[in-house]
């Protein structure tokens, strides 16, 4: 695994990415909007790990102009999953890899149907990443990726691309169960990107001051756990308290949904809420909560 190609270069794809080609891997880049400026002036990140510049920055506007790639590397939110076959198929070789940095559910199921299950990995990143402008991105909170086969259980290429992402100083851990890690992930980004838009698109500082924010978010984070007992996935129940305690000392933190709905840019509501929702409900478990978040959710959006 030695080229990478970053799809969806914003906050998440640009620290990761950036991390990778400052370890000294070949790191190629597609940006859209962000072009001009990237490709003048480089990526400036600011971490509670280190800052850095990266001056010199290999980007491109079109997947086709990059060249195949061992690592295709998917941060984009997944409301532009329409364009997963066009995008990626142009940096396939025989041997590519698919990690997805995504948030959610579906997604990697979707990607393993065109690409086929065996070359699809999935990444969550529980780390407080914003761009706050082209090329400028604001790494705030720690965090590991908790990365995982679709299929495969823990395998070489899983140990090999974590010990890769380690040497970039970026904090990597393997998840033996990829579903149960999504599903961790959900106990935090359900509740907090969903109610940071439902009350009037605030921060977790916020939501979490309020009385009545931070008992919706305990009842939402108690709803998802059981969701995920119910499909199988054993949570324990202090989770929560976990997730929260990570929280407070975010201080003023923006999910990254919440600022979607306030930029006015597409939602992954699907991604994040709906889909979930079809599952637990599909596995029996009572989600009045979720459903309602759900469905205020759509309605905003």
């Amino acid at each position: 695994m030695k080229s990478f190609a970053i799809v969806g270069a914003g906050a998440v794809g640009c620290y990761y990415g950036a991390r990778l080609a400052q370890a000294g891997h070949d790191v190629r880049f597609l940006l859209r909007s962000d072009f001009g400026q990237i490709s003048q002036n480089g990526i400036s990140v600011r971490s509670i790990h280190g800052d850095f510049d990266l001056p010199d920055v290999n980007c491109f506007q079109h997947s086709s102009e990059m060249g195949c790639v061992d690592v295709v590397i998917v941060a984009w939110k997944a409301t532009s999953n329409a364009h997963y076959q066009s995008v990626i198929e142009p940096l396939m070789h025989d041997k590519t890899v698919i990690l997805t940095l995504q948030n959610g559910l579906g997604n990697v199921e979707q990607l393993g149907e065109i690409f086929g299950k065996t070359r699809v990995l999935g990444g969550l990143c529980f780390v407080c990443i914003n761009r706050l402008a082209p090329g400028e991105i604001h790494h705030s909170g720690g965090g590991p990726i908790a990365m995982g086969e679709l299929i495969l259980g823990v395998t070489d290429r899983l140990k090999h691309l974590s010990d890769l992402f380690k040497g970039a100083r970026i904090e990597c851990e393997i998840a033996p169960n990829l579903g149960e890690a999504q599903w961790r992930k959900l106990v935090w980004n359900i509740p907090f990107n969903g109610l940071c838009i439902t009350e009037g698109g605030i921060d977790t500082k916020a939501l979490l001051a309020s009385p009545e924010g931070e008992k919706k978010v305990r009842a939402l984070m108690k709803e998802v756990i059981d969701a995920a007992n119910h499909v199988g996935f054993i949570i324990e129940d202090d989770y929560a308290e976990v997730q929260l305690n990570r929280t407070y000392p975010m201080g003023p933190y923006r999910p990254s949904s919440m600022i979607d709905y306030v930029e006015k840019r597409e939602v992954e509501v699907e991604a994040i809420w709906g889909e979930p929702l079809r599952r637990a409900q599909q596995a029996g478990a009572p989600v009045t909560l979720l459903q309602r978040l759900y469905e205020q959710i759509v309605q905003l959006t």
